[in-house]
């Protein structure tokens, strides 16, 4: 019988727990190329001939073309996807809080990205689940080459 002074359990809380701590890697790796550090650059306003040029690129040390570093947010939720899909929230009741990112070296031109994204943990206040989800992005050695932490509130009542 249930305690009558307390609330049933939300189910989505049952789903999201037990997706706590389980890597979910993407599928497939992301190709950056030119073109797209191109078209983002252009798209927040980054000049930098760094992320425009190759010539100049490779002058300042570069293999290739590099990517604004706000450019990570791509790979990022690429795997930030893989962890919201498993917990099945609607996407109208899902908010996006926090970002933050910690780069460990460039994205240039050429790199091929994986994503091994983590629900860390998540806590419930007023009906709402505050989901913090870290996203490693590597290279196709497997070097980091940003640490993405995101914190998604799925609000009261999704299902």
């Amino acid at each position: 019988m249930q305690d009558a002074h307390r609330a049933p359990r939300d189910p989505l809380t049952d789903v999201i727990d037990e997706l706590v701590g389980q890597p979910f890697v993407t599928p497939a790796a992301y190709e950056v190329s030119r073109a797209k550090i191109r078209e983002f650059a252009d798209a927040v306003g980054e000049t930098s001939p760094i992320c425009h040029d190759v010539d100049a690129a490779r002058a300042a040390g570069h293999r290739d073309l590099v990517a604004p570093p706000t450019f990570a947010v791509i790979p990022a939720f690429r795997g930030l996807y893989e962890v919201m899909s498993r917990v099945g929230a609607p996407l109208h009741q899902q908010v996006h809080g926090e970002q933050g990112f910690t780069h460990h070296r460039p994205i240039v031109a050429g790199d091929e990205l994986v994503t091994t994204a983590t629900l860390e943990r998540t806590r419930a206040v007023a009906g709402n689940h505050f989901l913090t989800v870290s996203a490693v992005v590597a290279d196709a050695s497997g070097a980091p080459v940003t640490t993405a932490r995101s914190v998604v509130v799925v609000l009261g009542g999704a299902s």
